[in-house]
């Protein structure tokens, strides 16, 4: 028997062509850059959320991995990106996105995580975000096995309102999605007016990705049986 072909796989958000969500994405103006750490599971995960982030933040990046080449982790976390004119000459501060867990750090076998840059708060420009996608447990162990990613300052998240992510099951309250995570953590990075529209352009983007799933989940349904 011969093995069934692949399904053809869109190149930009990595889902199956008849599930594309690229037309949900809406690039948005943001001036703080976005690393986005994908656990490799997560790549073609029909409810994640990474590739629609990347997607929406034209100044984001995404490095497929586990556990990561030092090097090239160095430079993505510090090196710098392209020509933008707004930050060519600014330092920059990379910040993990991840949960304040100081008191279970040293149980855990991880290092302490580095000082926030001051002062602070820093200029948004100054900034690079590194979100881990991935489950929790994932996330953990990322972080686990890459040092450099122990040492950053981390940016916990203030103000965790119930997550909308009703297509996948969250173990503790405040859990996020990844891409409802790096938006709210820049709305805490950035303040200006067209920042606050940008951020209601994000959540309107999640609201239909997550339709759209539920969507998708009901057509595939199999019918109750008559009796």
């Amino acid at each position: 028997m011969s093995k069934s072909e692949p399904r053809p796989r869109c190149p930009r958000c990595h889902r199956a062509l008849r599930t594309c969500v690229c037309a949900l994405a809406r690039p948005i103006a943001h001036r703080v850059e976005v690393l986005i750490l994908m656990h490799p599971m997560e790549v073609h995960e029909a409810k994640g959320t990474g590739h629609l982030l990347h997607l929406c933040l034209p100044h984001s990046r995404v490095l497929v991995g586990e556990e990561f080449d030092a090097v090239a982790l160095e430079a993505a976390l510090h090196g710098r990106w392209g020509s933008r004119a707004d930050i060519d000459s600014a330092p920059h501060h990379s910040l993990l996105l991840y949960p304040n867990t100081a008191g279970q750090d040293a149980a855990l076998g991880l290092a302490a995580a580095g000082p926030l840059p001051l002062p602070w708060p820093q200029p948004p420009e100054h900034l690079r975000l590194v979100v881990i996608d991935g489950t929790w447990r994932k996330s953990r162990k990322m972080l686990y096995l890459n040092p450099a990613l122990q040492a950053l300052p981390r940016l916990p998240l203030l103000d965790v309102e119930d997550s909308g992510y009703r297509i996948r099951k969250a173990h503790l309250p405040g859990q996020l999605s990844s891409f409802e995570a790096a938006a709210l953590a820049l709305s805490q990075l950035q303040n200006r007016p067209e920042d606050a529209a940008a951020h209601a352009v994000l959540q309107e983007v999640f609201r239909q990705f997550v339709a759209l799933q539920l969507q998708l989940r009901q057509r595939h349904q199999t019918p109750p049986r008559g009796v």
